[in-house]
């Protein structure tokens, strides 16, 4: 686990809303979020066979059987570059009956697949007696780092990440899916933050993961300070001033909402992560995920209809769940930058850890501390 700090323990409140006590995304009741992380090898690229700076993020909406007990859910695609599984169905249905996972983009395929096995084997009937299963797989592109060729996320390694899904805390920075991804030109990964609405708007809380690969260094804005325009990545400034890049937003969320609620949550990370300086360019993906906790719906209902909570003040409770949106989103994405350390990839690419003496400088500069 990274030892550099989150950016409120660095010296720095994000927003005004009162966070959770992890200020994460399992301040949500129910959910687990489990990495695995690969690591091996250095030197020269060998196209499918290392070195390897990668990994995968799972992210579980409940402790229970998520084929059994869907969640209501919602898909936002702000910017399209990239190749994310399992959208259509989200946005036809409005349900999320998997476990979501976050890898790689030419790793995609196999984390599916190994989405798919969990649910088969847990339930012998999928295609044969009930329905086929809708698995949703986020990516953002670590080739920079990694053999992206290799495709070395394996199903086992999806497992294990499935083993380790934790209610806790959640570990940040250069672990599972952002091991080797990159962040304004820095070295970026997972972060996490949430927010808890007042007692008056249902006391419900909010949370948000978020894979970061995008951003231009000259761009990066922290709390509204050019940090850019201050200070550039050591090593090809050049190259990467013209990357876009791309970034999966997961938010999660007690309140019982709508899946078309849902979407209007996941239209509002766009604005938490152009707060952090991204501007959706030509060659990004930006790709949202939200679900409600408490709105279920059973596989096999037993009855046409039922009665269950609902957000009917829609407007008293959307006052509170978009800042919470878009505040959550850009903490994180800072979560990321502060707890992300240096990482050498192949070829010897370096990507390194935000410095964080020199970003005091800016900010101190603006009163920001």
């Amino acid at each position: 686990m990274s030892a550099r700090p989150r950016v409120r323990e660095w010296g720095l409140t994000p927003g005004t809303l009162p966070p959770g006590p992890r200020n994460g995304i399992t301040d949500v009741d129910g959910v687990r979020v489990g990495h695995a992380t690969l690591v091996s090898g250095d030197g020269p690229l060998v196209p499918g066979c290392g070195p390897v700076r990668t990994g995968v993020t799972v992210i579980l909406p409940h402790s229970g059987d998520l084929f059994l007990q869907k969640v209501r859910a919602a898909v936002h695609t702000v910017n399209g570059f990239g190749k994310v599984c399992g959208f259509e169905q989200v946005r036809e249905l409005g349900l999320i009956e998997a476990p979501i996972a976050l890898t790689n983009t030419l790793n995609v395929g196999l984390v599916a697949d190994a989405l798919i096995h969990h649910a088969v084997d847990r339930h012998p009937a999928i295609g044969v007696r009930t329905s086929s299963v809708n698995v949703v797989v986020g990516e953002t592109n670590d080739g920079y780092l990694n053999d992206l060729q290799g495709r070395h996320v394996r199903a086992e390694h999806v497992w294990a990440a499935l083993e380790d899904a934790s209610p806790g805390a959640v570990p940040e920075g250069a672990v599972g899916a952002g091991t080797g991804t990159s962040c304004f030109g820095w070295k970026g990964g997972i972060g996490t933050a949430s927010r808890v609405l007042p007692p008056e708007a249902g006391g419900f809380a909010l949370g948000a993961l978020v894979q970061t690969n995008f951003g231009r260094p000259g761009r990066l804005t922290v709390l509204g300070a050019p940090v850019g325009q201050h200070l550039r990545p050591p090593e090809d400034a050049d190259r990467v001033e013209g990357e876009d890049g791309s970034v999966m937003v997961v938010l999660a969320t007690g309140a019982p909402l709508t899946a078309r609620q849902l979407r209007r949550l996941a239209v509002r990370a766009g604005v938490g992560l152009t707060r952090t300086g991204s501007l959706h360019d030509h060659g990004s993906g930006d790709f949202v995920i939200a679900f409600s906790t408490t709105s279920r719906v059973a596989h096999e209902p037993d009855a046409l209809t039922a009665e269950r909570p609902l957000v009917v003040d829609e407007a008293r409770a959307m006052a509170h769940l978009f800042p919470s949106v878009v505040e959550s989103v850009e903490e994180a994405v800072l979560n990321a930058l502060w707890r992300a350390e240096t990482e050498v990839g192949r070829d010897g690419h370096t990507r390194h850890a935000l410095p964080l003496d020199e970003v005091a400088q800016v900010v101190d500069a603006w009163g920001l501390r």
